[in-house]
């Protein structure tokens, strides 16, 4: 079976300040960290044991920043090593170093993506996109985007601009923002899949991919369907989750996050995103048009 665990441990803090986060210039305890760390490596471990004979895709979704930690960068290298794992990709700022990722081999860097967020007033411009050709030399695939506040559009659009045309920049609508049709249109400009993101999903009897071929991991092996369902399937490490793997439609009204309506069957988001459900990256983003055409009559099949 080829599964995808998003991975969420009790990391909740970060480096950045940001106004719309919850999260923001959050520190953990020693004991926190510590618990935060053994918690990854029992979830590494059993990633690299495999003992379910899985293929397996992971995404590091921390409520904080996990790159600035050494064990998350050491659990991004040690999965990008093993056969069995298709893509391991992590939610991050991009605030921590890079040389880690140029010690791994060319193979093992074309398993790695990076779901990166540009955060305006929390770094400047010139340093992130600094990042950002650091992984364009080092071949790793990444996305990037940002918040669609009305304060950060100029950012937004030069951005934009300056980052290569084949890197995907996508727009989060803000929580608690509302979208007039002007508004909508102007970051559609920026973002040509906003349009999914701006308004919640219908998802209640709706078959979601969530509970069949995607899971959500906590800290202490609990697997539920999504992080948005709080209903336990069972345990990772004792193998009970296994018996709760399939079809079944959402329990919930709506889903507004991309991390769960993406896997909503309704949605022809792993269409649009086929090879990059994780890292969020359209698979004909950055193709010229006769490849782009191509690679849709082919299911989507990403063609680099």
């Amino acid at each position: 079976m080829n599964l995808s665990l998003l991975y969420r441990g009790p990391l909740s803090s970060c480096n950045y300040d940001c106004p719309y986060c919850p999260f923001a210039k959050r520190r953990d305890s020693p004991e926190q960290l510590r618990a935060d760390r053994e918690a990854l490596d029992r979830f590494v471990a059993w990633c690299v044991a495999n003992p379910d004979g899985h293929r397996l895709s992971v995404l590091f979704t921390p409520w904080g920043e996990g790159l600035t930690r050494l064990w998350y960068r050491t659990a991004v290298a040690t999965l990008a090593r093993l056969e069995h794992v298709d893509r391991v990709a992590i939610q991050t700022n991009l605030a921590a170093r890079l040389d880690w990722l140029g010690r791994l081999g060319e193979v093992e860097r074309r398993r790695v993506a990076l779901w990166a967020t540009y955060h305006p007033g929390q770094v400047t411009q010139e340093r992130f996109l600094a990042r950002c050709s650091t992984l364009d030399a080092l071949g790793v695939r990444y996305s990037v985007g940002v918040v669609g506040l009305p304060e950060h559009l100029a950012q937004a659009r030069s951005l934009r601009a300056a980052l290569r045309p084949d890197v995907y920049l996508w727009v989060n609508a803000a929580d608690g923002h509302t979208y007039d049709a002007t508004a909508e249109a102007t970051w559609t400009a920026i973002d040509p899949h906003f349009g999914y993101s701006v308004r919640p999903h219908a998802s209640a009897g709706y078959e979601c991919r969530a509970g069949e071929t995607a899971l959500s991991v906590l800290g202490d092996g609990t697997v539920r369907r999504c992080h948005f369902v709080p209903t336990p399937l069972g345990n990772l490490y004792d193998g009970s989750y296994l018996a709760a793997l399939r079809p079944r439609p959402c329990e919930n009204g709506f889903c507004d996050c991309h991390i769960g309506y993406v896997h909503l069957k309704r949605l022809p988001l792993y269409d649009i995103f086929a090879g990059g459900v994780l890292e969020r990256i359209p698979a004909t983003w950055g193709l010229p048009a006769s490849e782009a055409v191509r690679s849709r009559a082919r299911g989507g099949t990403p063609l680099r």
